[in-house]
């Protein structure tokens, strides 16, 4: 009978160690190809594993809270059987953790996420009733950062102490794009995504990078050395900075370019709910050189975001208000939010910054949409 061995696949560009957070098979179980088998928490994010083929999970190599490096076997299949898979519960990597360790059976905790997804608070209200998570006048506990919180922490660190970064803002009334965004959802058949913000965001984005390709890159190497250069991207790869239990994931929408807005929003949502759920594929968080951070209706009026490494900008998005700007020689009322672009010195100028934001927005201010 064929063993097959389950290796861990290179994530992103630059990764140190994975540590494995929870096998959803095992050993005895049998898998199919394609399949979400482990997740493993790396520098940025918790990630799922797929099955490099189908049949039965024979040995388990790395336990859970081990670690693992690129191409180290974690596992053996025998390809030799094939099955349906099997579902599991909807939960957040850091209520799972919590769960574990204090020996819960997270299919009798009520979720009260979107869909009943298990969260953080509804773990620790099992474990510890309702004065876990508020314990009155207590003086709050030292925490200790959690590996994706290390992670994050280590990676802007990273970010701010070698990549020299520049911000040039602008800001955009939304009118138009409100309109349209109207007319264009009444035209949208059910099932749908609903038409975002972020989806117009990110095909305005898209087209911009289309127009001014150097900032459509990403600088690698040292410059001091010979070997410094900046590569261009292969497509329009834009990333999508999404709140989670602990951190930050940072999603990616491949190829937007060719995307039309019910696209763009059918993809965006699939990678939100997978994100938040911790559900997100190791190829779904890799390849972009730009990203979008909008913190919405309850954000700052405008806000500097910090480079994901390695990519060569990020958009901030700041909440949209309305304000007193002058039309045609008239004071009148508009939504506005400010935008701020932050982008990699060593990629890009700040003229060509500037072009490429006033590109955004009068993408964005005008009518020029595509569905389809």
């Amino acid at each position: 009978m064929p063993l097959i061995a389950q290796e861990i696949p290179k994530i992103g560009l630059v990764m140190e160690a994975v540590k494995v957070v929870r096998w959803l098979k095992n050993e005895g179980d049998t898998v199919n190809v394609g399949e979400a088998l482990l997740e493993v928490e790396t520098e940025k994010s918790v990630l799922e594993i797929e099955a490099v083929a189908s049949g039965r999970l024979t040995q388990i190599l790395v336990q859970v809270d081990q670690e693992a490096t690129v191409g180290d076997q974690v596992a053996w299949i025998d390809a030799a059987v094939a099955t349906p898979g099997t579902g599991r519960i909807v939960s957040t990597p850091v209520a799972r953790k919590l769960a574990a360790e204090h020996g819960l059976n997270m299919g009798a905790i009520a979720g009260t996420g979107p869909g009943g997804r298990v969260q953080l608070k509804d773990v620790q209200m099992a474990v510890g009733g309702p004065g876990f998570a508020d314990s009155g006048n207590a003086p709050p506990a030292v925490q200790l950062l959690s590996r994706m919180r290390r992670a994050l922490a280590r990676a802007m660190t990273l970010s701010v102490a070698t990549i020299p970064q520049f911000t040039v803002t602008r800001s955009v009334e939304w009118t138009a794009l409100q309109a349209g965004r109207h007319d264009l959802s009444a035209r949208l058949t059910a099932p749908a995504a609903k038409l975002s913000l972020n989806d117009f965001l990110l095909q305005a984005v898209a087209r911009a990078l289309l127009e001014f390709p150097g900032l459509n890159a990403t600088f690698l190497g040292d410059p001091d050395s010979s070997n410094a250069r900046i590569v261009p991207a292969n497509g329009v790869h834009i990333g999508l900075v999404v709140a989670v239990d602990d951190g930050l994931l940072v999603p990616v929408i491949h190829d937007v370019e060719s995307l039309g807005l019910a696209e763009i929003a059918r993809r965006r949502e699939d990678r939100v709910e997978r994100s938040v759920k911790g559900r997100l594929r190791s190829e779904e968080a890799e390849g972009a050189t730009i990203s979008i951070s909008n913190l919405g209706a309850e954000g700052p009026d405008r806000f500097t975001a910090i480079i994901n490494p390695p990519q060569s900008a990020i958009l901030a998005v700041g909440r949209q208000r309305d304000c007193v700007v002058a039309r045609e020689g008239a004071i009148v009322v508009r939504p506005v939010s400010d935008l701020t672009l932050t982008v990699d010195h060593r990629v890009a100028d700040g003229r060509l910054a500037s072009q490429f934001l006033a590109r955004v927005v009068a993408i964005l201010e005008g009518r020029d949409w595509r569905l389809h």
